[in-house]
């Protein structure tokens, strides 16, 4: 049984969808002019929410990249909230977007310390290299997941599709931290 829960935090999840149709960036830059758009730069224009805080990325093939939101719920409201104001903007969009959640990014605490050293010789698929890089590097299966575990106790959890994802791959992870006694409490 570990001896603490781990406190997850969803920092960041990345969404992307399309519109399957050609979209007119240059009328889009018209209708709203808090649009960031610099096409000698960079071929997609930025459209920024305040609610939920989001920056969508706008390509004139369709596509969009949705950056900011903390719920795979509230990248998919931004994505539609994106393309609603377009329709509302008389930006002709024929099809609802197809979305899909590409990465989500989570912070968490373990609630102890953890022996690094040790730690990438017992855990399989784990990098600790300190000399470039303060934290070990571990790729999980299942979920298939990246993460940065550091001497702290903090890790960043990389690479989930759902947030279900994060919480279990985090879990797992304490799990065999605690198992293996890599964990080290203070109290």
């Amino acid at each position: 049984m570990p001896q603490t829960k781990p406190i997850v935090s969803i920092e960041n999840v990345v969404a992307s969808a399309t519109v399957n149709q050609t979209v007119n960036l240059n009328l889009i830059t018209q209708i709203f002019p808090d649009v960031e758009y610099h096409p000698d730069q960079f071929p997609g224009l930025v459209f920024r929410l305040r609610s939920p805080k989001t920056a969508t990325l706008i390509f004139s093939s369709g596509k969009m990249v949705c950056t900011g939101a903390k719920s795979e719920k509230m990248a998919i409201q931004a994505v539609k909230n994106v393309v609603l104001k377009l329709k509302k903007g008389g930006i002709p969009l024929e099809h609802e977007p197809q979305i899909e959640i590409q990465n989500i990014v989570a912070s968490a605490s373990l609630g102890g310390k953890i022996h690094l050293e040790l730690a990438a010789r017992v855990l399989p698929r784990s990098m600790y290299e300190p000399e470039q890089f303060p934290g070990l590097i571990h790729r999980m299966l299942d979920p298939k997941t990246v993460i940065l575990l550091f001497a702290s106790g903090k890790l960043v959890c990389t690479g989930a599709k759902k947030e279900s994802e994060v919480y279990r791959a985090v879990g797992n992870l304490h799990t065999l931290l605690e198992e293996k006694n890599l964990m080290i409490y203070e109290g």
